[in-house]
């Protein structure tokens, strides 16, 4: 006998319908889904395209704002340093005015030193120094420039070539070309420091021949010319009385020194005097011309003492050979 079937309950179908459904549903959403992902990325990569050129125009815009405050920045660096520039000139003005202003008193100072020490000195002269002084001069007023003798067809520059003096060598220099000037032609011309050394080393004990070309050589060597000195006139002295003083030539020896650091004024003068002896005319081998400068009047002590003894010095020998003492009472031009 055959069995029954039994009948398939209602509701198990209905779970298969919405079982079936659902897996439907989600294939379709997958499908949906996958279709909708081109947009979205098309869609944002449009976003971060406009993104990007807003940012590209900004970095543009920074850019040209940078370089404008670059512009800015220098031009306001150029004023700053020209600013300093003129902060600096100023200074250096108010330094200068200061320093001439000071130096002014300075030289008022000086000159009463000078002064002061000389009428001292000239007071403790030996009797023999005022002997001296007190004999008649030997110089005449023919051939006169500024009260020196340029009668001369030879001439000698003996230079104090000491710190004290290269302190102040551009004065020096100053009155060498003002001296040569007075001069315009001699037979021979000669430069040696007061110690007696050559300023050309090929004319040792020989006259430089006078030449426009010659005597610019002399001052363009003069410029750098620095040699060791004693500080004391008198070996230059005697060796270019030795070496060049003839009784057939009229020659004229011009010291330039600041000091005399030796023992004795007294010896120099008789030295002087047994050397430079007259020819048969009666007038001397060598005139001796002096010019003093004042540098070592600027620093108190021993210093300025050698400076009045100079200045003593240069007055007797000059007053007993002929010549002219010129005192300067300013290392200034």
């Amino acid at each position: 006998m055959k069995g029954r079937r039994r009948a398939i309950p209602d509701f198990t179908l209905s779970f298969l319908d919405v079982i079936s459904g659902g897996f439907g549903g989600i294939i379709l959403l997958l499908v949906l889904t996958k279709m909708g992902e081109p947009m979205v990325l098309e869609q944002a990569r449009q976003d971060l395209g406009g993104l990007v050129a807003e940012l590209e125009e900004e970095l543009h815009e920074i850019r040209g704002e940078t370089r404008i405050l670059n512009r800015d920045l220098i031009s306001r660096q150029e004023q700053l340093s020209d600013e300093k520039a003129k902060i600096a000139r100023l200074k250096g003005d108010l330094s200068r005015i200061q320093g001439e202003f000071a130096a002014s008193r300075q030289n008022s100072e000086i000159s009463d030193i000078v002064e002061g020490r000389l009428v001292a000195a000239r007071q403790t002269l030996t009797e023999e120094m005022k002997r001296l002084q007190r004999q008649p001069r030997r110089v005449t007023t023919e051939n006169l420039v500024g009260g020196i003798p340029v009668d001369s067809e030879y001439i000698i520059f003996i230079i104090d070539t000491s710190g004290s003096m290269q302190m102040t060598w551009s004065l020096v220099l100053e009155k060498i070309e003002q001296t040569l000037n007075i001069y315009p032609k001699v037979k021979g011309i000669q430069i040696m420091n007061d110690m007696g050394q050559y300023l050309f080393s090929q004319y040792a004990g020989k006259w430089i021949p006078d030449t426009s070309a010659r005597r610019k050589s002399i001052l363009s060597r003069l410029r750098t010319w620095q040699l060791f000195s004693n500080s004391s006139p008198v070996e230059g002295i005697t060796r270019a009385i030795r070496v060049f003083a003839r009784p057939d030539k009229k020659i004229s020896l011009y010291v330039l020194g600041d000091e005399f650091t030796g023992n004795s004024i007294d010896s120099v003068v008789e030295t002087v005097s047994r050397m430079n002896q007259k020819n048969v005319g009666g007038e001397l081998h060598a005139r001796i011309h002096g010019i003093g400068f004042p540098t070592v009047f600027t620093h108190a002590g021993v210093r300025e003492y050698t400076g009045v003894r100079f200045a003593t010095l240069m007055r007797i020998l000059c007053h007993e050979n002929g010549g002219t003492f010129v005192a300067l009472n300013s290392i200034r031009k």
